[in-house]
């Protein structure tokens, strides 16, 4: 089922927005504890993706000229302006908590490349591992937000599930125009790159570093490319 991963995404939300409503006081040094956990649990299994590639060379230039793509056209401030307009549009304030708690949960679930990558897999691969990680993340996540934003956070679940749902159900067609040879060896390299990325998020929830992952999200259509030349000019490394 494509749409598992989503649906339990949507499902922790809705969970952790409930219970942040009970728990109002959760101890910063709690916090920061579980999120450094869940940002080692993501690094794992980044590396876990990433071990998988069988012609490294195609992750390392996808990443490459993944990363020069996405600074030029800045992706990762461009997702932010999206998210600027979004509150201008709601109407996010003090005063209006109900579209602030929505505004910012759904820039926090939706923009990020774990989102992307866990729909492709969801889709392609019917692996949901990826966005039951992220399902735990935003849960954790709704539980803090909950405690300030209020409700309003719960309604982030909806385009999370609208928005992850269409990559994965795309996702799901691709195979009927791709040869089975060809589509196995994107699988490989899709996963050994988009795992590289999801190492880097948790890099950033452990606070080691502040890559802008978005930024590298153009190495998938890279990657893509990439196998297919290979493929059809029979490159082997």
């Amino acid at each position: 089922m494509a749409l598992l991963g989503t649906l339990v995404n949507g499902a922790l939300i809705l969970m952790g927005t409930v219970l942040g409503r009970f728990f109002h006081r959760i101890p910063q040094k709690m916090k920061d504890t579980i999120m450094y956990a869940i940002g080692l649990a993501v690094m794992v299994l980044g590396l876990q993706m990433g071990f998988k590639s069988h012609q490294y060379l195609i992750v390392i230039l996808s990443l490459v000229f993944g990363a020069v793509l996405g600074e030029w056209v800045d992706l990762d401030q461009k997702l932010n302006h999206i998210g600027k307009w979004l509150e201008n549009r709601l109407g996010a304030s003090k005063e209006n908590p109900i579209a602030q708690g929505f505004v910012t949960a759904t820039l926090i679930f939706v923009i990020g490349a774990m989102a992307i990558i866990g729909a492709l897999d969801s889709g392609i691969r019917n692996d949901h591992d990826v966005l039951y990680t992220k399902g735990i993340i935003d849960g954790f996540t709704s539980i803090i937000l909950a405690t300030t934003l209020g409700v309003g956070v719960a309604f982030s679940a909806i385009p999370v599930i609208l928005y992850q749902g269409a990559i994965a159900l795309l996702a799901t067609q691709i195979d009927k125009w791709v040869p089975k040879e060809l589509m196995d060896s994107f699988i490989l390299e899709m996963t050994a790159t988009g795992g590289i990325m999801i190492f880097a998020i948790g890099l950033n929830l452990t606070g080691l570093t502040k890559i802008r992952v978005a930024n590298l999200l153009p190495g998938i259509l890279v990657t893509a490319i990439l196998v297919s030349v290979f493929y059809y000019f029979d490159i082997k490394l």
